[in-house]
């Protein structure tokens, strides 16, 4: 079993915490990303208190960001909720075995309804972030940027390459990203990218899935297991390697025949196909 290897709650969904924390260690996994919601439904201090008992590491929280919106109230709330996401981190990383990281990941957000300006929503990411910043660095906590596919552009993510994410990061000291294959496989400038988040120490993490086709009518589920697409998963994590990261890979699937399937038989099914094409 690879020491590296995360689970991300998200690949199997259908699991509640507890659960979910159970089935990663009996499969051997000895890192896990969790997600906001399943942690907000036990609460944050029982979250905390189960993940202690797991003896599992914290590999990343999802998510914050959400915030390209325009109206001033809603911007405000979405703001407030993300400083909410900063202390979860914080109170999970401590919580979690050693070598655990407090690494927030932050989807930016798509397009408001009805709005068309994709350089203004862009803009409004890169105001949020420098604006959270400091109550991150405050919390001990990474912010982590996650370039989205350009399928996401108009309704999840208006940020659509490493490069676009690493110029935001770079505008501060603690800020970095976070590289997922299905979001950036695709990108001619990938190795000279990667290597620029390496120069400047920004990966703060790197998560794994494979691109699958046909395409589901909602492509939202179209991450399938490492080994099953199109994605030379190798070759993106030597880059990664090469450009410096050392710490956890999460694996993190959203695809409805794996959410259907037996949360335990998952944490299996990813523990065997990281081991065959990742490359660790």
């Amino acid at each position: 079993m690879n020491p590296r290897l995360s689970l991300n709650q998200a690949t199997v969904r259908r699991a509640d915490l507890a659960t979910a924390l159970a089935v990663t260690q009996k499969a051997g996994i000895a890192s896990i990303g969790l997600w906001r919601e399943p942690v907000a439904d036990v609460g944050l201090a029982a979250a905390a208190a189960l993940l202690a008992d797991s003896g599992l590491r914290f590999s990343s929280l999802c998510r914050g960001g959400f915030f390209t919106m325009s109206d001033p109230d809603a911007r405000r709330a979405a703001m407030d909720d993300n400083r909410r996401a900063i202390e979860e981190t914080a109170a999970l990383a401590a919580a979690g075995a050693p070598g655990s990281a407090a690494v927030l990941v932050l989807v930016p957000g798509g397009l408001p309804a009805g709005d068309r300006d994709l350089p203004g929503a862009r803009a409004r990411v890169a105001d949020a972030v420098g604006e959270l910043a400091a109550d991150a660095v405050a919390a001990g906590v990474t912010l982590a940027i996650e370039p989205m596919h350009p399928i996401y552009a108009a309704d999840r993510g208006v940020i659509s390459t490493l490069g676009q994410a690493l110029d935001i990061a770079e505008q501060h000291d603690d800020v970095g990203v976070v590289l997922d294959t299905f979001h950036v496989w695709w990108d001619p400038q990938l190795a000279e990218q990667i290597a620029r988040a390496g120069r400047t120490g920004r990966i703060a993490g790197y998560q794994v899935n494979d691109w699958i086709t046909p395409l589901p009518p909602d492509t939202l589920l179209a991450r399938g297991m490492m080994g099953d697409g199109h994605i030379d998963l190798r070759a993106v994590t030597a880059l990664v390697e090469q450009a410096g990261y050392r710490g956890d890979v999460e694996v993190e699937i959203f695809n409805q025949e794996i959410w259907d399937a037996d949360p335990g038989e998952v944490a299996h099914r990813v523990a065997a196909a990281f081991g065959a094409h990742v490359g660790l």
